[in-house]
């Protein structure tokens, strides 16, 4: 059965607030929000089935920074919920499924670490989602401060071969920049995999919502989208509308 193209709202936090970075740099944040539960429950309100969270104080310091606010979300929404962040250890992993997170996304200790990985993957299956994060075709990690020796395409193949059955593939050059998703670069990828992809950064306008969808590339299943909201360049609605309808 096909899988549906799903928009998916970001929500990224630092400091317990609801912010944006530019290019996952640091002092790029701008606050959007004081409550991001409530930004969450809007969200849902506005017809997302799915919500993507990342905890950023949690990707730079390695290990979760705003537990009370992922569990909080969870318990006021029915949305399925992806948390990434920080996410180095087993003991991690099990405290967010057991929290009702649907699927924990894993990044750095899952690149670094292929064994690890291999266990997660075996132990956990389809709880786990893997972040693709790359700069110029390269993976991304530690927050996107360090680059690594392998291509998103090459590593996203590997990851198959283990049984993984999700990845989120990020640009990082159009991360927050409202510039466009790199079309090329993810095409490229899911068409190199037959795993599901779901396509993160750059995203500005409904056009680029239209540019994925029109792809018509069945194993792309998701949008991630945030400061386009925050910024009002995109209408969530309008989006979900959209990717419900038939071509």
């Amino acid at each position: 059965m096909k899988q549906k193209l799903r928009m998916i709202p970001a929500i990224d936090l630092m400091d317990g607030k609801c912010v944006r970075l530019v290019q996952g740099k640091k002092d790029t944040r701008i606050v959007y929000s004081d409550d991001p539960t409530a930004m969450a429950r809007s969200f849902e309100e506005s017809g997302a089935e799915r919500l993507h969270i990342v905890d950023l104080d949690g990707a730079f310091e390695g290990s979760p920074k705003n537990l009370g606010i992922i569990e909080s979300i969870r318990k006021t929404t029915g949305m399925i919920i992806e948390v990434g962040g920080g996410i180095r250890s087993e003991d991690t992993i099990r405290a967010y499924l057991e929290m009702g997170i649907n699927h924990v996304i894993l990044g750095t200790r899952a690149i670094q670490e292929p064994d690890w990985l291999a266990e997660q993957i075996r132990k956990w299956r389809n709880g786990l989602i893997i972040g693709l994060d790359a700069k110029d075709g390269m993976l991304a990690s530690q927050g996107w401060t360090v680059t690594e020796k392998v291509s998103a395409a090459d590593f996203a193949l590997e990851l198959e071969t283990m049984g993984v059955s999700s990845v989120i593939y990020t640009d990082v050059s159009r991360d927050g920049m409202l510039t466009g998703p790199n079309l090329a670069a993810l095409s490229t990828l899911a068409n190199t995999v037959r795993m599901n992809v779901i396509a993160s950064g750059g995203i500005h306008t409904i056009e680029d919502v239209r540019n994925i969808r029109n792809l018509r590339i069945s194993n792309v299943t998701g949008i991630i989208t945030g400061k386009a909201l925050y910024e009002k360049t995109l209408d969530l609605k309008e989006a979900i509308a959209l990717l419900k309808a038939k071509f």
